[in-house]
């Protein structure tokens, strides 16, 4: 059995432990927050352009736009896919990031003809050690998404784009389902189909009467660049909101750990005290016994 002072250091080095990952747990729900906040502010803009894009369209549903294109899964082969995988830039989130490497490792190897973007310091450590060619790595920190991030991403991923050199942008990243749960998921964003922004409008209601100027394909090509970096942004504080909930569960479970262990060390001390005073008790018995035998030979 451990001596009382070795018990009493390793509490102490739980109870430290256990005021940093509180600490790291408040951090982190306070950064859920604001992440939550910051997408909420900005959801309205971009629903906005997702009516003007439906609109559009409902009123040009012929239109040629380099944007929007179709192609079936069975041709899906011959074109070049690349994708854009968002990992965090530390570590201590759970399975966060394993969920994520794991889904883009298993998609990744069914495309022939591939290209593929990372971002975060964990996904680029990942390929270098398992020596994963990586086309672009694009070094922000995954721990401040802003707009600002958003538009150099999503203005070198367009231009990528435009210049067809790929053909198809898919993005790996995590989506926060409710409170407690997120999910890893693949959205694809490039090309754009048409149906995703049909709308049935009831017979007998005429549409309204809308200008474009210069012309529809302008305006569409003024509008489409907006809301592809709005749908990147969202998935950049999408991502940063599920790794700070995973950290917060994360910390959750290690406190309760360190608290469990500061239980069982509590005990384990105890006996360990009640042991040593039960030696010392017996010593001095036994002291008292030797020293009246003693008197009694006399």
């Amino acid at each position: 059995m451990a001596s009382q002072k070795e018990i009493k250091d390793r509490m102490q080095s739980i109870r430290d432990t256990l005021k940093i990952t509180n600490a790291m747990y408040m951090i982190s729900s306070s950064k859920l927050k604001k992440a939550k906040k910051q997408l909420a502010d900005t959801e309205p803009y971009f629903y906005t352009l997702e009516n003007a894009m439906a609109r559009i369209l409902r009123h040009v549903p012929d239109m040629e736009n380099h944007y929007f294109r179709d192609y079936s899964e069975s041709n899906e082969s011959k074109l070049t896919v690349a994708y854009l995988v968002i990992t965090s830039d530390k570590g201590m989130a759970g399975a966060y990031n394993q969920n994520i490497l794991k889904l883009a490792k298993s998609t990744f190897e069914k495309s022939e003809k591939k290209k593929l973007f990372v971002l975060g310091e964990m996904g680029r450590h990942y390929c270098m050690a398992h020596d994963i060619k990586v086309d672009e790595h694009f070094r922000y920190s995954i721990q401040k998404p802003s707009m600002a991030v958003a538009r150099h991403i999503g203005e070198d991923l367009l231009n990528m784009y435009l210049n067809n050199e790929f053909d198809v942008l898919r993005i790996i990243y995590t989506r926060m389902v409710n409170q407690v749960e997120a999910d890893a998921e693949m959205t694809e964003i490039l090309p754009l189909r048409k149906n995703d922004f049909s709308t049935k409008i009831p017979a007998g209601i005429p549409m309204e009467d809308i200008a474009f100027t210069p012309s529809p394909e302008k305006v569409m090509d003024q509008i489409v660049p907006s809301y592809l970096l709005g749908y990147l942004y969202s998935a950049l504080v999408e991502s940063f909101a599920s790794i700070q909930n995973s950290r917060m569960m994360a910390m959750q479970a290690a406190s309760d750990s360190a608290r469990e262990m500061l239980d069982k060390l509590g005990l384990e001390y105890n006996r360990a005290r009640q042991a040593e005073i039960t030696q010392e008790i017996t010593e001095v018995a036994a002291g008292a016994k030797a020293q009246k035998k003693k008197h009694k030979r006399r």
